[in-house]
């Protein structure tokens, strides 16, 4: 992929940006263990990422290729084209000041720059900047992040520590017009209290959508969903 955009976000980050259709999107991460927090927001805020119909639609508990990430209409926001991890949580959400609280204290005061904060603080922060607040949040996708079904009575789900590596990538392909805000902060079931991994972005054009694309053989409802956002970009 020819990259006409690179940006590299330090762990406990925020970065977002509007990214037209027809683009790929490729974050890598830059240590053990990272974590990125993904919302997706059509540029004309009719369609935001929706997960539980994403997730049933295609008939899985993750995200991973070549699922497109639908919208509250099944439009597809975008592709899931490429991956070198097979799971990418879904299901725990963005971390909360209480996730933080199992730790030790942590202020700008007494840390500086390695002040810690929840995801959804961060989130907050950057969707302002857009006139956008917390009735705007929803369900993220944790990319580079693998939760499990927990040994105890309750079935609760537990964070795999070693999923992701330096290195491992995850691509998307925008289908519209997109706001894209992304956290590295912690997840919120993570068991260390250090620093997180940052992320590499990187943005360019993205092949032509063919007939015998992986999304469009993937599910009737995947292809459905390309269907439908073609239909809107015409």
């Amino acid at each position: 992929m020819s990259t006409t955009y690179r940006h590299e976000m330090p762990g406990g980050a925020t970065w977002s940006a509007t990214v037209p259709a027809g683009r790929s999107i490729t974050v890598t991460a830059l240590g053990p263990d990272a974590n990125a927090s993904l919302l997706l927001f059509a540029s004309d805020r009719l369609d935001r990422l929706n997960l539980p119909d994403t997730l049933k639609a295609q008939m899985s508990a993750c995200v991973r290729p070549p699922m497109t990430l639908m919208s509250d209409r099944g439009l597809a926001l975008a592709s899931v084209t490429h991956s070198t991890l097979a799971w990418h949580d879904c299901l725990t959400g963005f971390g909360h000041e209480a996730h933080l609280a199992r730790f030790a204290p942590t202020s700008y005061q007494v840390d500086r720059n390695d002040w810690r904060r929840p995801a959804r603080s961060e989130l907050l922060l950057e969707l302002a900047k857009y006139g956008l607040g917390e009735a705007d949040l929803h369900g993220c996708v944790n990319l580079f992040t693998k939760v499990a079904i927990a040994d105890d009575a309750a079935a609760s789900l537990t964070w795999q520590a070693g999923h992701t590596v330096a290195g491992d990538t995850v691509t998307l392909r925008t289908e519209v017009d997109l706001l894209v805000v992304l956290s590295t902060a912690q997840h919120p079931l993570a068991t260390f209290d250090h620093p997180v991994a940052g992320v590499e972005i990187a943005v360019g054009p993205a092949a032509p959508v063919a007939a015998d694309d992986p999304s469009i053989l993937f599910r009737d409802e995947t292809a459905r969903s390309l269907e439908m956002s073609r239909r809107v970009l015409a």
